[in-house]
């Protein structure tokens, strides 16, 4: 065997930036596509009209809402602007991720922009119209109906665990490129 018939494993690892940046996009799509297809049998299996479901001993309630704001429902009279506003935070982190080589930066903002998008894709193309269209929120935690905690979707839980896990990464001083931000 000669030397140019194996690769060194320098040749056939990935850079560390197109790894975090294939990570990046695999976790945003995974976020999108699991939050389209949960809000399209939400919509196709549980109307508006019928009483919530029950599960894990009434942890969680499903129920289908229609929500015209943001997060707890506010800002409803800014659909508009909230699209104007998602669209700004999915380029800005699009154009981030280019710079990106921390494994934790690439989960977080993965999950932000996926949700971003999934929440994104309501506003463009439910009723009332394009970029006014209202969210799909179908779970409820502890009680039915908003009772304890307000309704959500799987775009929300992503844009919060990825909020949590960026805010983690910053308290700790870690910057995009893996590296601590602290000398």
């Amino acid at each position: 065997m000669s030397p140019d018939d194996t690769d060194t494993p320098a040749q056939t690892e990935l850079p560390t930036r197109a790894k975090r940046v294939v990570l990046f996009v695999l976790t945003a799509v995974l976020v999108l596509v699991l939050d389209v297809v949960s809000k399209a049998l939400v919509v196709a299996k549980l109307p508006q009209s019928h009483r919530p479901v029950r599960i894990l001993g009434g942890a969680i309630y499903l129920n289908q809402t229609r929500n015209s704001g943001a997060a707890f429902s506010l800002g409803t009279g800014f659909t508009v602007i909230l699209t104007a506003v998602a669209v700004a935070v999915v380029v800005v982190i699009v154009r981030t991720a280019s710079r990106m080589r921390s494994t934790g930066w690439a989960l977080a903002l993965g999950l932000v922009l996926g949700g971003a998008l999934g929440n994104l894709s309501d506003r463009i193309f439910r009723e009332p119209g394009f970029g006014r269209g209202h969210v799909v929120d179908w779970i409820s935690v502890f009680g039915p109906l908003d009772a304890h905690w307000p309704i959500f979707n799987i775009a929300d839980s992503a844009i919060v665990c990825g909020a949590v896990l960026a805010a983690l990464l910053a308290l700790r001083g870690i910057d995009l490129d893996g590296r601590s931000a602290r000398t």
